[in-house]
């Protein structure tokens, strides 16, 4: 379904790219390995617009297809910013509509400029305007910062369903298909444990890679990660999580084959009859956890999303922003201040209260 999905895109590409001049078809080509068909798409509706107000000001009178790259080299700053103002009043586009286009024609114009080149090694462009552009100065309110969040992470009881989920309800929904819920039983207590972790502590994707089984301090609820700026600490975490560690170690070392001397806490299973495990990658975490979300309903969520979901959760708990900057590992308060309204208690027991049913103290 996916795959058919993408096709279309690009079949709707390659129809809107015979309707645009060569350069930018070599431009969307030069791209194509690094974005996604719907985002080479949308670069080529922005290119349309574009080259439909050139023609339409009378910098250039032919075929939309055969506008000339003299016609981008010859027009002066004043020119490019009557096409943000004609963004602005006449297609009614907002701010960021705005910059998002023009960072389109920005990154058209440097590859014009900078990459492009003809078979005497000169570029196609020796004058780009785009560059002389500035981008619209848009500040969010710390508000709106949250509210956009707000959509996009775990709330209320979705926080315990979507761990049960993950420890129970994907394998039940993909009973019928052999592959995947055999994948599911085989890392099902991992995956498992991954998701509650970081549900029960705000980890950075890099730091629960990192983790060896000696990090984990299992009297204490406690890990230890190195942090930006190469700092050592030992971070809380919630006694859900360390349930679902344990119930993961007891059967780490049979289940992926384990010698002793591999101390990585996560491990991925080997690939192949010669393979070995491996600690697991930042990728394989990231796709486990899309493969999950998606299943779940709710796409949107990545590991970021996760480590926002516990800041959101421990905000609505505790009113210590101090504290929860160093369970977050912030350099600056200012990206705390997110996630206001929180209470004053111990930071351990911030944790471990997330665990507790509505009613206990």
């Amino acid at each position: 379904m996916a795959n058919h999905s993408k096709q279309q895109l690009y079949n709707k590409l390659q129809t809107l790219l015979k309707e645009l001049p060569w350069y930018v078809e070599e431009f969307i080509n030069h791209k194509e390995r690094k974005l996604s068909a719907a985002s080479l798409l949308n670069y080529a509706h922005d290119y349309k617009i574009f080259f439909n107000w050139l023609v339409t000001e009378n910098f250039y009178s032919g075929e939309l297809k055969d506008l000339p790259l003299e016609s981008l080299e010859s027009l002066t700053v004043q020119e490019a910013e009557r096409f943000l103002t004609f963004l602005k009043y006449q297609l009614h586009n907002k701010e960021l509509t705005i910059n998002r286009k023009l960072s389109a024609l920005k990154s058209l114009f440097n590859y014009l400029q900078n990459i492009a080149e003809t078979r005497d090694l000169q570029p196609y462009l020796k004058r780009n305007v785009m560059a002389k552009l500035e981008f619209n100065d848009i500040k969010e309110s710390m508000e709106t910062t949250a509210n956009k969040m707000e959509g996009k992470i775990l709330i209320g009881d979705e926080y315990e369903r979507f761990r049960q989920f993950v420890a129970h309800d994907y394998g039940e929904l993909y009973k019928d298909n052999k592959k995947l819920a055999n994948f599911h039983r085989l890392n099902r207590e991992r995956d498992t444990a991954v998701v509650s972790l970081i549900l029960g502590s705000g980890l950075r994707l890099s730091e629960v890679v990192n983790l060896d089984l000696d990090d984990i301090d299992h009297s204490k609820f406690t890990a230890r990660v190195i942090r930006k700026g190469n700092k050592e600490q030992y971070v809380y975490f919630s006694k859900q999580a360390m349930d679902d560690l344990d119930e993961y170690l007891q059967i780490r070392a049979k289940r992926y084959h384990v010698e002793k001397t591999n101390k990585a806490l996560f491990i991925a299973a080997a690939m192949g009859p010669k393979g070995t495990p491996r600690r697991l990658t930042a990728r394989s975490i990231e796709k486990l956890i899309e493969k999950y979300a998606n299943a779940f309903g709710k796409p949107s969520l990545s590991v970021h999303k996760l480590r926002h979901s516990f800041a959101t959760r421990y905000h609505n708990e505790i009113n210590d922003v101090p504290k929860l900057r160093r369970q977050l590992g912030h350099s600056s308060i200012q990206t705390t201040m997110i996630y206001t309204h929180i209470n004053n208690d111990d930071l351990k027991n911030a944790v471990d209260k997330m665990d507790m049913p509505k009613g206990d103290e």
